[in-house]
């Protein structure tokens, strides 16, 4: 029997559950894509983009996802033949890498497994051993199949310290209006994101950040493809073409809430904090149920974890009816399992705590995944909701 007749809650990492007030915002007659207020809401848009990224730097809006941002980034500064390396702390790294081989460019892959950050000083000792054909550095903040969050800024640093000219370009999709990152004051040249994790709004549009050093990379790059050429985008000498053609006019909305509500209303620090918040809730609860030995975090180290997203994993367990049961008997979508490393897809699940959450989603989770965990009879410890509660009242 199912009891799930309410509303079903969703803790994958992305989609994250979308605000009311931006379904709203959407749920209108389409506008004038010609003149007029539609102008006016991108530059709104645009705007506060940049502030959430913590740049001074040109943002580009795509009809797309995060996979479309990864070719657009990558074909705007780099041509088949050039080389880059590209740091893997989990799928999602391995996955940029792919789409850069598929377009002819040569990658040096260097894999950090999938449970703790990259080591900086193994990427300096890698470009100060290079003659000059790496031309960027791939780094992703935070690795959504690992939940591992790895170090920008020690990475910025660790180039400048070999006096590389490799440009930084760092993949945001998970962790960008979730987890502090500052573009600029860190020194990353490009930028990715999508709209459908910390931004709130259902997925169909992502974003490219470039600053000046990347311009000028992008100015001397042949381009192949007049949709991915973020020129044109940047530089409009008419409004369509920020866009290629027809903009997103309904994403525009939904963009110009949900910015609304974390620049303008919450505040980027306070986004940030609560996050942080929310995540100590989440380790404390899988940290508590990981006594018994079934389940743990991937991550071991706590500096190392994401406040987007949790991956636990189990070496005993099949977790494939954990889900099922989460799901059918008790409205509860947990995010499914990427394999990775030792682990298969129905070795894992993962904790979505990215967006629009609150307590009330979180403490309601963690009761629906003890009381699953019970049903199925997987061994695990107690106090888990106890232990989050004293976090998230504290």
């Amino acid at each position: 029997m199912s009891l799930s007749q309410g509303r079903d809650l969703f803790m994958t990492p992305g989609p994250s559950v979308i605000p009311d007030r931006v379904l709203n915002a959407m749920h209108r007659a389409a506008p004038n894509i010609y003149e007029g207020d539609l102008i006016e809401t991108t530059d709104r848009i645009l705007e506060n983009l940049r502030k959430v990224a913590g740049t001074k730097g040109d943002p580009t809006i795509y009809i797309s996802n995060g996979h479309g941002v990864w070719e657009a980034a990558l074909h705007n500064v780099l041509q088949a033949g050039d080389k880059v390396l590209c740091l893997a702390t989990g799928i999602f790294g391995n996955g940029w890498a792919n789409v850069a081989t598929t377009m002819g460019i040569e990658v040096e892959l260097v894999d950090f497994g999938t449970s703790c950050s990259f080591d900086a000083t193994k990427v300096a000792d890698t470009l100060r051993a290079d003659t000059g054909e790496i031309k960027a550095v791939l780094a992703t903040h935070t690795d959504t199949s690992s939940s591992i969050t790895n170090d920008i800024a020690a990475l910025r640093e660790a180039i400048d310290d070999t006096g590389h000219h490799a440009l930084l370009m760092v993949d945001c999709i998970a962790s960008l209006a979730c987890e502090p990152f500052e573009m600029d004051a860190w020194g990353v040249d490009v930028m990715v994101a999508g709209c459908q994790k910390g931004i709130m709004v259902p997925p169909g549009v992502a974003f490219t950040f470039h600053n000046a050093k990347a311009e000028q990379v992008s100015e001397n790059t042949k381009k192949t493809s007049p949709y991915w050429d973020w020129g044109p985008r940047t530089n409009p000498e008419r409004f369509y073409m920020r866009f290629n053609g027809t903009p997103p006019t309904h994403h525009l909305f939904g963009l110009d809430e949900a910015l609304t509500m974390l620049v303008d209303e919450e505040g980027l620090e306070n986004v940030w904090a609560r996050h942080t918040k929310q995540a100590q809730a989440v380790w404390a609860a899988v940290d508590k149920w990981a006594e018994a030995g079934a389940i743990r975090c991937n991550v071991s180290n706590i500096a190392d974890r994401s406040s987007a997203v949790t991956t636990v994993v189990s070496d005993t367990v099949d977790l494939t009816p954990l889900h099922r049961w989460c799901q059918d008997t008790a409205g509860l979508v947990l995010g499914v399992g990427i394999g990775f490393g030792d682990y298969e897809p129905h070795q894992i699940f993962r904790i979505g705590h990215m967006g629009h959450m609150n307590p009330v989603m979180l403490l309601g989770a963690f009761s629906t995944i003890e009381a699953g965990l019970s049903a199925l009879q997987i061994p695990h410890g107690g106090g888990a909701i106890a232990a989050a509660g004293r976090v998230l009242s504290s």
